[in-house]
C-alpha cells in the first residue's frame, strides 16, 4: 500500500511541476509592458555580494549575537550515566 501511495504522490508532484512550467512561458518576458523601465544590470561583482557575500554577513551576524547573548553556562557535552560510574573505577 505505501508503494502505491508513494507513486501517487510521486506522479502528482511531477504533473503539478509540468504544469507549471508550461503555464509560465518565458517567451512572454521578451515583450516590454506599459511603464516597463528596467534598470542596468549588476556587474558580477556586485552580484556575488548582493547574493553571495550578504547572506554570508547576515549569518556570521546572527550566530555571533546568538553566542554571545546566550545565557547557558552548561558548555560540556552530556555524558550517559554507565559511562560516568565506570569512569571513577
Amino acid at each position: 500500500m505505501d508503494k502505491k501511495n508513494a507513486l501517487r504522490a510521486g506522479a502528482l508532484a511531477a504533473g503539478t511541476t509540468l504544469m507549471m512550467l508550461l503555464m509560465s512561458s518565458p517567451a512572454l518576458a521578451l515583450t516590454r509592458d506599459d511603464g516597463d523601465d528596467p534598470g542596468q544590470g549588476l556587474s558580477v561583482i556586485e552580484t556575488l555580494g548582493l547574493y553571495v557575500l550578504a547572506p554570508l554577513v547576515i549569518f556570521a551576524v546572527i550566530t555571533g549575537l546568538v553566542m554571545v547573548l546566550d545565557g547557558s553556562t552548561d558548555r560540556e557535552p552530556k555524558t550517559k550515566g554507565k559511562a560516568k560510574a565506570n569512569a571513577g573505577a
